[in-house]
C-alpha cells in the first residue's frame, strides 16, 4: 500500500519529522507496564533516554503518557470493575507513575510536570489559553510536561476518550511540528500483527488514508481497535500540516532514528505534501 504515497512525499515528511522542534510524544500503557501491570522501570528509563535525547538536540517534548489506570491496578487488586474503581485507580497510579517519571529525568537533572485534562480543557477557549499559557512556561523553564487525561473526575460529558486523540488535540491546539505515537506494535498493519505472523507494514499514509481507514474498521477487533485512534489522531496532525509517527516503543533509539530521518513505524504524510 505504500507505493499509492509518493516516495518524494514520504521522503520530505521524513526530513520535515526530523527537524521538527515542538514535538508531542505519546506513549501507551503496554510500553511503560508489564504483563502484570506493574511499571516498568526499563522500558520506562529507555523511555525517557530517547524523550533526553530530543530534548539535547534542542527540541521542545511535551510527553502524553498513559498508564495511571494500568499502574494502579498493579498495586491494588479492587473488587469489581466498575467506572469508580478505574477511577480510584487512577489516582493511586497517577502519583506513583510521575514518581518515576521524577526519578528518571532526574537522571539527566530535568524537572517534570504533571498536566491533567478533561475534554472541558481543551473545548473551553478560556481555559485552553490558561492551559496552554501554562505549557509554555514550562517550556520557556526547560521542564517537561507530562500530560494524561484526567481519569479520576472525567465523566462521559468530560472524557476525552483517550490519550491518542488527546495527543493529537493538544498538538493542534499548541502548533507541534511532530506527533510521535509510541505502542507495542510497529506501525500500522495490513493485519493484526499479534495474530498475523507476516503481516505487512504499511510505510506511509496520505493519499491512501481513506482505503487505510477502511480497512481498519472492517477488519480490527475490540483487541487490536486501539489503533483506530493512533490512525484518527496522527490523520488530526497531518491535516493540520505536520508529520505524525506511529512506531514501536522497543524499537532501540526509535525517537533518536525518527530525528535523524531513518524510516521508522508508519509515518502519516501531511495533507500539503499530497498534493
Amino acid at each position: 500500500m505504500s507505493d499509492r504515497v509518493d516516495a518524494e512525499a514520504i521522503d520530505r515528511a521524513r526530513r520535515q519529522a526530523a527537524a521538527a522542534e515542538r514535538v508531542v510524544v505519546k506513549i501507551g500503557t503496554s510500553s511503560v507496564t508489564d504483563e502484570e501491570s506493574n511499571l516498568d522501570d526499563d522500558k520506562l528509563d529507555q523511555f525517557v533516554d530517547g524523550v533526553n535525547s530530543l530534548i539535547d538536540r534542542g527540541k521542545e517534548v511535551i510527553v502524553v503518557s498513559s498508564g495511571a489506570i494500568g499502574a494502579g491496578k498493579g498495586r491494588i487488586d479492587p473488587d469489581g470493575d466498575t467506572i469508580e474503581a478505574s477511577q480510584a485507580l487512577s489516582t493511586i497510579g497517577q502519583s506513583h507513575l510521575m514518581r518515576r517519571y521524577t526519578e528518571s529525568f532526574e537522571r539527566y537533572d530535568r524537572s517534570v510536570a504533571q498536566l491533567l485534562l478533561t475534554r472541558h480543557d481543551l473545548n473551553n477557549a478560556e481555559r485552553f489559553t490558561n492551559f496552554r499559557n501554562t505549557l509554555e512556561t514550562l517550556l520557556e523553564w526547560d521542564v517537561v510536561p507530562i500530560m494524561n487525561e484526567n481519569d479520576a473526575v472525567a465523566i462521559e460529558e468530560l472524557r476525552i476518550g483517550d490519550n491518542d486523540m488527546l495527543s493529537a488535540s493538544v498538538g493542534v491546539g499548541i502548533d507541534v511540528d511532530l506527533l510521535v505515537t509510541l505502542t507495542d506494535v510497529g506501525g500500522v498493519y495490513t493485519d493484526n500483527p499479534k495474530e498475523d505472523d507476516e503481516p505487512e507494514r504499511i510505510e506511509a499514509i496520505g493519499r491512501n488514508y481513506a482505503e487505510i481507514e477502511t480497512f481498519i474498521e472492517e477488519s480490527t477487533t475490540d483487541e487490536f481497535g486501539g489503533i483506530r485512534t493512533k490512525v484518527r489522531g496522527a490523520r488530526k496532525i497531518s491535516e493540520h500540516g505536520a508529520p505524525a509517527i506511529i512506531a514501536r516503543s522497543t524499537e532501540p533509539d526509535v525517537l533518536q532514528k525518527i530525528a535523524t530521518g531513518e524510516p521508522v513505524g508508519t509515518i502519516f504524510v501531511p495533507i500539503s505534501e499530497q498534493q
